[in-house]
């Protein structure tokens, strides 16, 4: 996987560079790898206007919420004077992860995410209603993702999501209207 992609002709450079190491070894005789997937590390937001471009490319994208977020929004999660400004369960990111999961999708490209943002119930929540299968997450946060997800209905999630997002930004927050799904489902959080 590579990471801090900008522009998905460096994807294909590393592409090409590991293709020629491949051969290298081959040349000399060495044991290869059956196969070879090359995945991108989505955390810039410059590829965001070249999904289509990256999906086509990758075998797999990995979101790295964390970095991805900070430089979306522009915002230092470990100075306490802006952290609390931004919501990683805002319309925009949402929004944003959405488009993404939706490229995927299109291009039959594996779309996985790895973050703080899946450890926690109501944001992996989230994630599951826009389409994220795969997550990864500290063992401490197994638990309690567990049981939200015991009790979710993510078909249901993902239509109230959708029709969230769709909406003009002057309702309810997003993080509300997850909680309320929650609570009207009986959601452990």
């Amino acid at each position: 996987m590579i990471p801090m992609v900008t522009e998905v002709d460096e994807l294909k450079q590393a592409r090409a560079l590991l293709q020629k190491e491949v051969q290298h070894l081959s040349k000399f005789g060495h044991a290869l790898p059956k196969k070879l997937q090359y995945g991108a590390m989505l955390e810039v937001p410059a590829l965001m206007w070249q999904l289509d471009e990256l999906m086509a490319e990758a075998d797999f994208v990995s979101v790295g919420s964390n970095d991805l977020f900070q430089f979306t929004m522009a915002v230092d999660r470990g100075n306490p004077q802006v952290a609390e400004r931004f919501d990683i369960l805002g319309r925009p990111f949402l929004r944003l992860l959405r488009d993404i999961i939706r490229a995927g999708a299109r291009n039959n490209t594996p779309v996985t995410l790895c973050g703080e943002m899946a450890g926690r119930p109501l944001s992996a929540m989230a994630l599951l209603g826009l389409g994220f299968r795969s997550v990864s997450m500290s063992p401490a946060s197994i638990g309690p993702i567990k049981a939200m997800l015991l009790g979710l209905d993510v078909d249901a999630l993902a239509l109230v999501m959708n029709e969230a997002l769709d909406r003009p930004a002057n309702g309810l927050p997003m993080r509300e209207v997850l909680k309320r799904f929650a609570e009207t489902h009986n959601i452990p959080l």
